[in-house]
């Protein structure tokens, strides 16, 4: 049995030295701590009936995971009324004996198989290490006793959920009482001792605390090397400088939408200029009268400081019962043809009902035709009007 713990504990100590090497994220010191909360029996080793001699245990441990192979643990377990086997020797308190271990644990699953970058639904863990004892009232003194113990054991974990946050585990081990007294020299000494062991059969669950990669474990993170990252970082400032060659284009579009801007702006005061600009009227030999209706892009309604030059139309009208007017209607340049002569048909519309509804001057004296794009003016915008033309006999 001694031969075989040496060789268990040397086994964890060179698993524990070549342990995979991963670049892992989420494996700072903070990282991947867990806590757990266990139950079960222990019962001799030897010389006993398993289940006639067993006793309650219960028990609290934090763990602490190193890498995905290996990690720590400390263990506090307390036993409920466990009985020596010598009849005089009875505990007499609820718990009379407690163990605190610091174990070695070895994932046999990663040390073989190597790390998916999450952990396996089912993995073994190999435990092993070493202890303090606590027995109480174990002599017939009623004295307690201090021991040095070691354990060792298997560990069957079941990860649970879609997070692997919470572990459930099967955990039976072997542990040794190893402050044997020796009768020969009067005093105790280690030993590994099958007479002063006993099974431990627990069960238990453990939360994983969340790590700063965000998860309950660690994850595979990509390791770039030199010649990588001399390429990312000419990469980088590639971009940069196409980065830096985009903002000055982008200044240069500004300035020249803001130039456009300036230019539209001025472009719209000569236009409203013109559409409050008085209208004006062209008399001739032949008592003709000609007044200009402007109209804004695209609209073919007529604008409040446009009435007045309509008005001026129907007093002419009214005041010469033989005069008659003559409508050509107007688009500038914008749009297709189709549109444009639509447009600079109703315009001449436009006008002519105002004529017939709110001043009522007959229909028949009125004549309104659409003429398509104008030319009359050298400014484009100038040419979306309504040309009123009276006529005598």
């Amino acid at each position: 049995m001694k031969k075989s713990l040496i060789v268990l504990l040397s086994a964890l100590s060179v698993s524990a030295m070549n342990a995979q090497d991963y670049n892992l994220g989420g494996n700072k010191f903070r990282d991947n701590w867990s806590i757990g909360l266990n139950g079960g029996i222990v019962s001799p080793l030897t010389h006993s009936s398993f289940f006639k001699n067993s006793r309650a245990v219960i028990g609290l441990d934090i763990n602490k995971q190193l890498s995905p192979v290996y990690g720590l643990t400390l263990e506090n377990n307390w036993t409920i009324n466990t009985q020596s086997r010598m009849a005089s020797q009875k505990s007499r308190t609820a718990f009379d004996a407690f163990n605190l271990m610091l174990l070695n644990r070895v994932n046999l699953n990663n040390m073989f198989a190597g790390y998916t970058g999450e952990p396996r639904v089912f993995e073994v863990e190999a435990v092993g290490g070493f202890g303090w004892l606590r027995l109480n009232q174990f002599y017939s003194t009623g004295e307690g006793a201090n021991h040095l113990a070691s354990k060792a054991g298997l560990n069957f974990n079941f990860n649970l959920g879609e997070k692997k946050a919470w572990t459930i585990a099967v955990k039976p081990a072997i542990l040794w009482d190893m402050s044997m007294w020796d009768a020969a020299v009067a005093h105790s000494h280690p030993n590994f001792n099958a007479n002063y062991a006993n099974w431990e059969v627990t069960a238990g669950v453990a939360y994983h605390f969340k790590n700063s990669n965000g998860k309950h474990h660690m994850t595979k993170v990509r390791a770039y090397d030199a010649t990588e990252v001399s390429a990312l970082n000419a990469t980088i400032n590639n971009l940069r400088q196409e980065s830096a060659s985009k903002d000055e284009s982008i200044v240069n579009a500004e300035n020249k939408l803001r130039y456009e801007q300036q230019k539209a702006a001025k472009l719209e005061q000569e236009l409203n200029e013109a559409r409050n600009r008085a209208p004006k009227v062209i008399t001739n030999q032949k008592n003709t009268l000609e007044s200009v209706v402007t109209f804004r892009q695209g609209k073919v309604l007529i604008d409040a400081s446009q009435k007045p030059n309509v008005e001026r139309i129907a007093t002419y009208l009214k005041n010469h019962p033989k005069a008659r007017v003559n409508i050509l209607g107007y688009a500038s340049p914008e749009g297709s043809i189709e549109v444009n002569t639509r447009i600079a048909n109703q315009r001449a519309e436009a006008v002519k009902k105002m004529l017939t509804e709110k001043y009522r001057i007959n229909a028949s004296r009125i004549s309104a035709k659409g003429q398509g794009v104008g030319s009359m003016f050298e400014e484009a915008d100038w040419n979306r009007v309504s040309i009123c033309t009276i006529l005598e006999d």
